[in-house]
């Protein structure tokens, strides 16, 4: 399954006062993990989003990236809570949903067909954002992408962690969170 699968394991089924029992299927699902982001990687090459250039978040008026950066400060903002209480599997669960929930399956679907200047900015930013966030866990495939997705100022093992204070906006967040529930509500419907 891979040294990064088994060390996402590891760290999402860290609990305080428990034994970890190992789980294939659990450990099969983050090797499935790894896949995903890598998929949303080539997706993001293939698209012309590459490397951000900036720590800061883009100026986003597109209410889909707006609502992004907001995902990305919550999201950070959960693990340093996590890493503070020494909660690793909440740090990996909170990292491994934005990824594969709000990143993958949202918004990189609902960016698809029109994916202009800020849209590429945003999202290169957000994927380097999740490559930082998720390197204490997935060393490997992160360094492997961080370095696939062009030139940058630093290496991934001194990037800056992620600014928790990047702007959230509760308008852009409304709307996109009642899409969501809309094609979620007419998926379950067919």
């Amino acid at each position: 399954y891979g040294a990064d699968a088994l060390r996402f394991f590891m760290a999402a089924m860290e609990s305080q006062g428990r034994d970890i029992k190992m789980d294939e299927a659990r450990l099969e699902g983050y090797r499935n993990f790894a896949t995903k982001l890598w998929n949303a990687a080539r997706f993001c090459e293939a698209n012309g989003i590459g490397a951000s250039t900036t720590v800061q978040a883009p100026a986003a008026t597109l209410p889909v990236n707006r609502w992004i950066v907001g995902e990305v400060a919550a999201t950070v903002s959960r693990m340093e809570e996590a890493f503070a209480a020494l909660r690793f599997d909440d740090a990996a669960n909170a990292i491994y949903h934005f990824t594969w929930d709000q990143f993958c399956d949202w918004y990189l679907e609902l960016i698809k067909g029109q994916i202009d200047d800020e849209t590429r900015a945003v999202a290169g930013w957000v994927l380097d954002q999740i490559l930082v966030m998720l390197h204490p866990f997935m060393p490997f495939i992160t360094e492997e992408l961080w370095n696939a997705g062009g030139a940058r100022a630093c290496e991934l093992i001194v990037a800056q962690w992620p600014d928790p204070r990047a702007q959230a906006d509760a308008r852009a967040a409304a709307d996109i969170d009642w899409l969501i529930a809309l094609v979620s509500a007419l998926r379950g419907a067919k």
